[in-house]
Formats: structure tokens, C-alpha cells, sequence
């Protein structure tokens, strides 16, 4: 009997049931009656301390900054194009030129990239927009990181660029790699080909209808 009552004295329900508080109930421990309290001021979630004042707000001293705060690679451009088409085209288009699909359905339309005003815009600017909205744009920072946003804001600087770009801005060794432009027919590059003869009693082919069903 001793044997078989000693191991159940060792057994307690402590670790069970602790004694604490679950979310949001209430107690006669504190005057306001909850026990939930407030973190220390101050306090700061581990990860999120966020010193860099440029890479989390996008400006230094309230300015808008015009550099990025960390080098931007292809790879940050192409994930900043996959997050740009995931969370921006529908009101922006896939050129930034505002004319998203819900624009075409009636939504307020966005301003265009390649306004002038938006062209000269500081790259902080389009992190700050992201990050804290503007108009009828709501914040993006619940759903978009941080350094997404800068990958996003360096994509929009390529679409800028794309708009505007000249053979000149690519590097030499790989111009011989672009495309050959096919230039416009001219009146000097002889008449343009025309389509086979019909046989006799029947339509020409893409021949227009005349007024009354007539061919």
C-alpha cells in the first residue's frame, strides 16, 4: 500500500492549471479590475526595435531621403516587380501609369508615374506613401515589410526609367543584344502586298459590306 501511495503524493496539477490569468479576464487585484496591463513605456517587441531611422521610415529629420538604404540588386528589383503586380496593379496598372483594372471599373484614378511631379519625387516618398497612405490609398504596411516597400519603390524608378529611356543608357557591351527596330514603311520601300484575286462570282477576301448586305 505505502508503495502505491507515495507516487501519488508526488502527483499535482500545478503545471496543469496554472494560476493565472486568462485574456481579458477580470480581477479585484488591480483598481481598474483588469488584468491585462499595459507593457512598460518604452518597451520594445524583440525584432522591432528599428533604429535605422532612414530604412524603417523613409526619411531623416521628417525629410523625405533619395537614396536607398541598402544596395539594391536585380534580385530586389525582380521581387519588388512580383510585389508591385501582386498589391499595386490593381489601382496602378502594370505600366504605373493609373489605369488599374478597379480605375477602369470606376475607382478614383491614381496619378501617373511619369508625371513630372512624380518623376522628381524622392525614392522616400513612395516608401512613405507604402507605408502610411496618401488620398485614397490606404497603408500597405500590415501587408508589405519593410524592405519590400524599398524593392517595390526601386521597381517604380525602373518603370520611370523604362519610359524614358534611350539606346545610350545601355551599356555598349550589350547593345548589340537589344532588338533591331523595324522601321516604319515608307513611301519608298514599294506598295504594300495585296491580297489574291477572288474567284469570279465570289467576295473578295476582307472585303468591307456596303450599306444593305451588299459586297
Amino acid at each position: 500500500m505505502a508503495a502505491l501511495i507515495l507516487p501519488l503524493m508526488g502527483c499535482r496539477n500545478d503545471m496543469h492549471d496554472q494560476p493565472r490569468y486568462k485574456p481579458l479576464a477580470a480581477t479585484d487585484f488591480f483598481s481598474d479590475h483588469r488584468s491585462a496591463r499595459q507593457p512598460v513605456e518604452g518597451t520594445i517587441a524583440r525584432g522591432y526595435a528599428r533604429i535605422d531611422e532612414a530604412r524603417y521610415t523613409g526619411k531623416i529629420n521628417g525629410e523625405d531621403i533619395d537614396q536607398f538604404p541598402f544596395p539594391i540588386t536585380k534580385a530586389d528589383i525582380e521581387r519588388g516587380q512580383n510585389r508591385f503586380n501582386v498589391y499595386c496593379t490593381p489601382c496602378h496598372g502594370r505600366l504605373g501609369d493609373g489605369t488599374g483594372l478597379v480605375v477602369q471599373r470606376g475607382f478614383r484614378q491614381p496619378p501617373s508615374y511619369y508625371e513630372q511631379r512624380i518623376m522628381n519625387a524622392p525614392v522616400g516618398h513612395f516608401f512613405d506613401v507604402m507605408t502610411n497612405g496618401f488620398g485614397a490609398m490606404a497603408s500597405y504596411a500590415s501587408r508589405v515589410e519593410p524592405d519590400d516597400r524599398w524593392r517595390i519603390a526601386a521597381y517604380i524608378r525602373a518603370l520611370q526609367l523604362s519610359e524614358n529611356a534611350k539606346i545610350s543608357d545601355v551599356p555598349a557591351d550589350q547593345q548589340q543584344n537589344l532588338p533591331a527596330e523595324t522601321p516604319p514603311r515608307g513611301l519608298n520601300q514599294g506598295p504594300l502586298p495585296q491580297a489574291p484575286a477572288a474567284p469570279a462570282g465570289q467576295p473578295a477576301p476582307n472585303a468591307v459590306p456596303e450599306p444593305g448586305g451588299k459586297q
